[in-house]
């Protein structure tokens, strides 16, 4: 049984041991993106992993009967901090990118409307949604650009947990991420801030360390904390 019970409190020490934003009980569990149950020994685990094994591939361990990301430190050990569901959650992210005509690379990003910074087009994967779908969608959904995919090349990498600043050590992201190549372009796709997106802009992306000026220079902004890796390894 589970000896830690969930609050809206930090624990009093600075380092926030036990944290769930008050957003979660209320305006979360009300629109349906949080978890109603408070107890999380009281979650059938079996069936949820069984459910969607994708999102538990990365890693999982029960403590005490409640979940455990056992290859990060967070700072949050118990509670959910700013997520709403226990456990891992699937995610899917599109990493598009085109090169104008005279050889520039640029990358798709969004401006998050939670303030956490510039990321790629993602979001959560719906119950039984392939990711690479769930992908595509959300680039629609969030900057307006449909692609056909018969037209492009695309490729789904492998599973990955996300170091998202919202996450605790019982609750956190898992992703998708599928790289999204639209070739050669004689002109930029438009594309415009939708949904959770304050904007979408195409940002040059000769390589990260370009991207992250170019953000710090125009916008005076810095990559979302869960792509930094990320976007590092894509782009060199």
């Amino acid at each position: 049984m589970s000896t830690v019970s969930e609050s809206a409190w930090d624990g009093g020490d600075g380092v926030g041991r036990c944290f769930t934003h008050p957003d979660v009980f209320g305006r979360g569990v009300a629109e349906g993106w949080a978890d109603p149950e408070c107890d999380p020994t009281r979650i059938d685990w079996a069936a949820r992993k069984a459910r969607d094994p994708l999102a538990f591939a990365p890693g999982f361990e029960l403590v005490d009967g409640r979940p455990f990301y056992p290859h990060a430190v967070t700072g949050v050990r118990y509670g959910r901090n700013e997520l709403g569901h226990w456990g891992p959650q699937l995610c899917a992210d599109a990493l598009v990118t085109a090169t104008t005509g005279h050889g520039s690379r640029w990358l798709l990003m969004v401006e998050r409307g939670d303030g956490h910074g510039w990321a790629v087009p993602g979001g959560h994967v719906d119950p039984g949604e392939d990711p690479t779908d769930a992908a595509f969608r959300e680039l629609g959904e969030e900057t307006g650009l449909v692609v056909d995919r018969a037209g492009v090349r695309y490729t789904a990498l492998a599973v990955r947990y996300v170091p998202d600043p919202r996450a605790s050590d019982e609750a956190w992201m898992v992703t998708v991420p599928v790289l999204v190549d639209l070739g050669v372009v004689d002109v930029l796709p438009v594309v415009s801030g939708r949904d959770d997106a304050r904007r979408a802009v195409w940002v040059p992306a000769v390589d990260y360390a370009g991207l992250t000026r170019h953000l710090s220079a125009v916008y005076g902004a810095q990559v979302f904390p869960a792509h930094v890796d990320l976007l590092r390894e894509v782009l060199g």
